[in-house]
């Protein structure tokens, strides 16, 4: 192979490596992840996500759902029902970083010191 054809290559290795270094979720942004779902998400889905006007997004409610179908959801919407895209507020990989909590049972949001 030529020298110069080397080089697209070497680049497309170096961008998929760094993407897959990117695949977690830093905790400070997990913490704010779990914020935002019981705030913002709570809001339609009940504070504790049992229901509201939009469905439960309890771990036994979602049984059985792919968890890319509860990401692609979370971060695309569903278009005509109420429920918007994400993806101005999340990256893909945080979209599923929710929809593997929703799954396991979504975590309470921490209480903050208030020293």
């Amino acid at each position: 192979m030529a020298r110069a054809a080397r080089i697209p290559v070497l680049l497309v290795l170096c961008l998929v490596g760094s993407a897959w270094s990117q695949d977690r979720v830093p905790l400070e942004r997990e913490q704010a992840l779990v914020r935002m779902v019981r705030q913002d998400c709570g809001s339609c889905h009940g504070m504790q996500l049992t229901g509201g006007l939009g469905p439960a997004l309890t771990a036994q409610a979602l049984a059985g759902m792919p968890r890319e179908a509860i990401a692609a959801a979370i971060y695309h919407g569903r278009p005509g029902t109420p429920m918007p895209p994400w993806k101005a507020m999340l990256s893909e990989i945080e979209a599923d970083w929710i929809a593997q909590r929703l799954l396991a049972g979504f975590p309470q949001e921490q209480k903050r010191n208030t020293r």
